[in-house]
């Protein structure tokens, strides 16, 4: 039976997307206090932090739907059938990258 506890590497990822959305949390709060320091109307600067807080949402909800899908595909086994092919997942036996292949050691002129 498959423990429901996350793993020290899920449970890094989450931490770290957490302080990145700290993060951004705080550049909405810094980014229109700094406009209003330097003369920017109350609209204009109104307006950039509704933006920059409906792209700090978005952003965050990326982050938190990427990690499930990350999480579910560790956590699921291949299906049967599937042949592991390893880091390059190459094509089959016999299949070379691009490039012209000469014959032997023969120079190609």
């Amino acid at each position: 039976m498959p423990s429901s506890r996350p793993t020290p590497e899920a449970h890094a990822g989450d931490e770290r997307t957490t302080e990145l959305i700290r993060w951004a949390a705080f550049s909405c709060v810094l980014v229109p206090v700094v406009l209003l320091w330097y003369g920017t109307s109350l609209a204009g600067t109104a307006g950039t932090a509704v933006g920059l807080a409906a792209v700090t949402a978005v952003c965050r909800l990326l982050l938190r739907r990427s990690e499930r899908c990350a999480a579910r595909l560790l956590d699921d086994p291949p299906p049967p059938g599937v042949p592991h092919r390893g880091r390059r997942q190459h094509a089959g036996t016999g299949s070379h990258r691009g490039g012209r292949h000469s014959g032997g050691g023969t120079p190609v002129g």
